[in-house]
This record gives C-alpha cells, structure tokens and sequence, in this order.
C-alpha cells in the first residue's frame, strides 16, 4: 500500500502557511530600472553566491541556540568548504588570468575582478571566523570545562605528559627540512600545516631556514590527560624545536599552510585507459601550482617573503591569520565525549512498509515495493533497512537475475560493495558503473573499481567527457508470471555515511517503464547508443535541460494560476534562470529553495517580483532536488526527484536522473516537504534583490529538520 496519512500536528503547521503564501503579483508593464532582460546585472555571481553559503554556515557557529560543541562543527565546516573552494574555485579563475582568457561570467565580471572581490570577501569572513572563536566559543568552552591551553600555562605535571608525548609520538615522525645551497626549498604538500623555523649556527654564525611539517596522522589539537583541555599540536613542537635542531640557535618561527590547485585535468580524448590516466593526474595533482598562503599574522617579513617568493605567490594570494591555522581541525574539539554539550543523537528509522513481522526483521522488500512505490527520506528514514538491505536482499535473492548500479561517491563502512560481490560469486550478471572522476573521491573509487572487478563484476568506469552522477539501482527478477524490474533513483549518493548527515529522497518503484528506462540508461553507459529515448526519466545530458525549461514555459502559460517550486542544491544555469524570469513575468509563482548558490535575483519589479528564494541551512545537509509544477502533467501537478541541479555542469557535462513522483500518497508526501520548508523560520534565510540574505522572521517556529524527523516517527507506526 502506499504511505498513510501524516502527523496531524506538522500537517495543521505547514495548511496554516501554505494559505499565508504571498499571492502571484501581475505582469508588470514597466521597464526593471537597471535591471533590463538583456543586462548582466540580472544574474548574481556564482563565486560570491557560495561565499554567502559559507558565511550562513559560519553564522550557524554564532547562534547560541545551538549547542556548543555543534557550533565549534559548524566553525570547521566553514574552514574545510573554503579550502575546496581555493583548491578548484579560486585555482580555476588564476588559471584564467595566467592563460590570458577574457571571458567574463553570466553576471560580467571578468576573472581577475572575481578574485579582487573574493579576496575582500574571504578576508571578512575569515575575521569572523576568528572573532566568533576567540572572543566567543572558546571562551564559552572554558566556562563548560573544557579549555584550550597554551603552554605557557601547563604546570611541571602537564609539561612532563606533553615532553612523553612528544618524543613517543610525535618526534620519530617528524623530519625537519633545511634551506641551503645544498637543500632546495622543499616541497609543501596541499593543505598541510607546517612550521617556518630561522636557526643560527652559533660557530659559523650562518642563518637558515628550515621548515618542519605538523604531521596530519596526529590529532590537531591533542588532548591532556583529564580530557578537559587542548594544546596544539604546533605549539607542541614549537616547543621541542631545540630536540629537532640540537646545537643551534632559534630564531623566530611560524605556522603557515599552502593550498594549492586540486582539480584534475583530464585529456580523454587522449586517454587509451581512463583508469591510468586518472591514476596518472591524481600523482600530478600533488604538484599544483599555489593558490593560498596562511600564516601567522605576526610573522617577519624575512619569512613572509621567503615563502611568498618560493612559492610564487603574490601578495593578494596571502591570508593573515589571528587565530589558529587550519581551523578545519576543531572537528577533533567536537569528537570529545560531552553528549550534553552537543545535539540529541538521531536514530533513522524505518517506515512500517519496509518492517517485518518483528520489529527488528526486515521486510520482504520486493512484496513490499509490488505493494506500492516507497518514498524514502533520509537520513529521517535508514538508508540501511531500505537501500542497503533493496541491495543486500537482491544479491541473495536466487530469483534475481541481475543486479546495476551507479556509484559515484561511498564509503568503507557500506555493505553495497559486498552484496554486489557476493552477487556475483553468487553467478548473478553484476554490473557497476563507478565514476573515477568523482572529486577528491577519485583515488577511493579506483580502489572500489578494483575490488569489484577482482570479485568479477562487470565495472564501467564512466564515459568519455561526462561523469556518471545518476544515483540509481536496477535489479531484475524472474518471477512467475515473468520478469519484473525493481529500481531504486535517489538524489543522493549510495553513501551510508552521508545518508546519516544529508538530506536525501529515493523511490523505490517496480514501474514497468521506469525498470525499461533504467535498462535504456545502463545499456546506454555500459554499450554504444545514440539518442536514446526515454518513456519516463528526464536523463541528462540528453533531456533535462529541454524537459525542466519546456515545463517551466507551460507552466508560465497558465498566468497567476500557475505555480513553480524547485528544491536543489545550486541554481546557476543561465537559460533555466532566464526562463524562472519570462515565467515570474506571466505571473506564475515561483518558490525556489536553493542551499548554496543562487544566480537568481528574486523580487525584482517587472522581472522576478514572483520569484521567492530561501536557504536551508542547520544540522543537516540540504541534498535533496525537488521540481514542482502545478499543471505539470497536464490535467493536474507533477514532480521530478533526482541527482540534478540546475548547472551547466550537471545539464550538460554529467549523467543525471529525475524520476516523477506519479503515487498521489506520494505526491502529497513531497508537497508536504515543500510546505515545511517554505514554512520554517529557524533555519531558514531569505535572498533580497540586491542580493543579500537575511534570516527569516520567527513567527511560527518550525524547525524543518525537527519536523522531518516527528514526520518519520509517525511513519514508523505506520501512521
């Protein structure tokens, strides 16, 4: 049967905002001032779109009502996504101005513009970063016990730990690296943190330089023995630096960290193996040029420009620092053992569909999906006792056939990786679809693409100038009355890890034309087609970008009767967002609700007055896509779930996946996610025309993440 009724209190909360939605404003016969439907100025730039992401993650560390040790995560959240956005973001836009290129974005700017502005951008964010820790956190941390020390305030007891410590764990892995005419300036690794140390041969009277690394494998901020304080692990060896240079002077030293260019380039179309070429650009990247210098902000010139000059980088490409380095390492601050200082565990459930006759035993789960589609919402719902155990079930199962599906990013403690071997051993056709070109994942996914080729699984590992992105499962079953197909399309990754922290939607469907349209697509990555048509599924590059653009312009045809709603991660597509404008123009309402980077610019007179955007950001990630069209499938709504955002890079240059969502149990499920979200005003911000974001207004407080989470609680008893 398909899902039941929903929780009669959310159910009242989001009926009561759903009739307070502000009501289509019509056409406007009058000229946008500035903003003119051929101008740049419509469109919001992408680069300065995700610094505004990050800083509403940073402003999540600020909100007292989080708690404390959740607020130090949120900190080391926002110093990890701007190292990424260093290593491909700010590395791609220097690669331009080195090679010359003139290109200017959708919103006008040109390259060296986009890094002149995101250079002040980033300075503030990282003052605020610093401020909130300093003045803010880490005081409050002390109050509650738990404090940061400097080695200045270590008594005899303590230094005697850090000295045992040092010299048993830290010192056998350290190798200091001297600058001289026989040493060259070493190589500084991406992202590590080191030491810049001046010593002085007190015989000859010579100065050097030598760099010492802060070994990654050790904790970043080491633990005394009570478990309430923190010393650092630089300052640890800052202190030991004699043991390390025995007979010389010291002179002054500093931290500093390198950041350098991490995004790969491929040539395909050179590439007899993709395998070994990936494998052969992963070694190059370790060698990228230098797009970032951290340092300490009271370091000496003589360092500063040894550095600078032996790294090649200019002024602007250097960020001085108050506070620690590489703030990414509080995550070790928020591993330590205080539940009372962080949020309230959260255990997935599982909806009564997929339960067995005990509560512990799983159901039989293709009975389960004959008896209806199965909306799955993680990480509210198990991604173990739905997609892992659709997976586990098919690989033991002896009436399956065979079994595909997409991999593009997973983790070790899956149990996908050893169904499909098991499968195979088993003697069913198994067939995996492993992306290597999946960022910062490529070197995991190699390993994965190994080991299920040594079981003796038929491994595809992408096609030439596209990644697989699809989040989708195939598994074909004889049955008595024939072959049946079973599907699984997701918008997340077959990740039990990220299931456990994202927000993601999957259906699980035994839909004839869905399971044909699957068998299109994976014949389609495994073999050779051209145009393949598909009955059901919006498959990118092919038919996304036409299939949401033609739908939007229906939908426009209906005026103020008409209603858009899409839920994704990015919207930065210039001909979708030109198509949001002429739809805003005919009087349709739109809603989108965009996590990280909007190019739209919302409520804009005469172009976008019908366009509201909002952001979700709070403990979990908003991963999901959700496209809503009120007259969609022409004789009433129709909504499309997948792995696609609207970007050029996910329409034109990856394979993507919407599926729609045709149960009307279902329908009203994912309307009723809409509604809680466009009803939330605790996590939720709201983008202006002039293109800042502001938090919503508190008026009903609804916290979307804690009423997904009462919504799968009355799932579970099959309410």
């Amino acid at each position: 049967m398909p899902d039941g009724p929903q929780n009669s209190v959310a159910d009242a909360a989001v009926t009561e905002v759903g009739q307070s939605r502000p009501m289509p404003v019509e056409p406007s016969v009058a000229e946008p001032v500035g903003f003119l439907s051929s101008s740049p100025d419509r469109f919001l730039n992408r680069e300065l779109s995700w610094i505004d992401f990050d800083a509403r993650v940073l402003a999540l560390a600020s909100n007292r009502s989080v708690p404390l040790l959740e607020r130090f995560k949120f900190v080391a959240i926002f110093s990890q996504n701007l190292d990424e956005f260093f290593q491909v973001r700010v590395a791609g836009l220097k690669d331009q101005v080195a090679a010359g290129l003139g290109n200017r974005t959708a919103d006008g700017r040109s390259a060296r513009t986009q890094l002149r502005e995101i250079r002040e951008r980033l300075q503030q964010e990282r003052r605020r970063a610093e401020e909130l820790l300093l003045t803010d956190l880490i005081p409050q941390l002390a109050a509650d016990g738990v404090a940061f020390a400097s080695i200045a305030e270590l008594d005899d007891a303590d230094r005697e730990y850090l000295d045992s410590f040092f010299h048993d764990r830290v010192f056998p892995v350290l190798t200091p690296l001297a600058v001289d005419p026989g040493h060259p300036f070493p190589y500084i690794s991406d992202l590590s943190l080191n030491l810049a140390v001046v010593v002085n041969d007190p015989i000859s009277g010579d100065q050097r330089f030598a760099r010492v690394k802060v070994p990654n494998l050790l904790p970043r901020f080491v633990a005394m023995p009570d478990g309430h304080r923190f010393v650092a692990l630089e300052d640890i060896i800052s202190e030991h630096l004699a043991v390390l240079f025995p007979g010389m002077t010291l002179g002054p030293h500093h931290a500093f960290r390198v950041t350098r260019n991490a995004d790969l380039t491929l040539e395909e179309d050179e590439a007899d193996d993709l395998l070994e070429a990936v494998e052969l650009e992963l070694r190059r990247r370790r060698f990228g040029r230098a797009v970032r210098l951290e340092v300490d902000d009271d370091v000496s010139t003589e360092i500063l420009d040894l550095l600078t000059r032996e790294l090649d980088l200019d002024p602007e490409d250097v960020y001085l620092c108050s506070g620690p380095l590489d703030l990414g390492g509080l995550m070790s601050v928020h591993s330590i053992d205080r539940p009372d200082l962080k949020d309230e565990p959260w255990k997935p459930v599982t909806q009564a569909r997929l339960t067995g006759d005990a509560p512990d035993q799983p159901a039989d789960i293709f009975a389960a999906i004959r008896g209806g589609d199965v909306l799955l919402h993680h990480p509210y719902e198990s991604f173990s006792t739905s997609v892992e155990e659709f997976i586990r079930q098919a690989s033991r199962d002896p009436k399956v056939l065979a079994i595909k599906l997409t991999l593009y990013r997973t983790s070790s403690d899956t149990s996908i990786i050893t169904s499909l071997v098991r499968a195979a051993e088993r003697g069913k056709q198994v067939a995996a679809l492993v992306e290597l070109k999946a960022r910062f994942d490529e070197k995991k996914n190699i390993g994965w693409a190994r080991e299920l080729e040594n079981a003796g699984v038929h491994v595809v590992y992408g096609l030439k100038g596209l990644k697989i992105h699809t989040k989708t499962t195939l598994v074909v079953r004889e049955e008595a009355d024939g072959i049946r197909r079973y599907s699984h399309v997701g918008t997340g990754n077959y990740n039990p890890k990220t299931a456990r922290l994202y927000d993601d939607l999957g259906l699980l469907t035994c839909d004839p034309e869905i399971g044909a349209d699957l068998t299109q697509l994976f014949n389609l990555l495994t073999g050779f087609a051209r145009d393949p048509k598909f009955t059901k599924l919006l498959v990118a590059p092919q038919a996304v970008r036409p299939g949401i653009a033609d739908l939007i312009a229906a939908e426009a045809t209906h005026g103020a009767g008409g209603r858009i709603v899409f839920k994704m991660n990015s919207l930065v597509d210039p001909d979708l967002i030109d198509a949001l404008y002429r739809a805003s123009q005919a009087g349709t309402s739109i809603d989108l609700i965009v996590r990280g980077i909007c190019c739209l610019r919302p409520g804009v007179p005469g172009l976008s007055e019908n366009i509201r955007v909002r952001s979700i950001v709070g403990r979990y990630l908003e991963h999901s896509r959700i496209y809503y069209f009120a007259h969609g499938s022409g004789s009433g709504p129709l909504s499309y779930i997948g792995s696609a955002d609207l970007m050029p890079r996910n329409l034109d240059r990856r394979v993507e996946a919407l599926v729609p969502i045709e149960d009307e149990a279902l329908q009203s499920r994912l309307q009723q996610i809409i509604d809680v979200q466009l009803a939330d005003d605790q996590l939720a911000w709201s983008l202006d025309p002039d293109s800042r974001w502001h938090r919503v207004d508190a008026a009903n407080s609804i916290d979307t993440h804690l009423m997904f989470e009462d919504l799968a609680m009355a799932r579970r008893g099959g309410q």
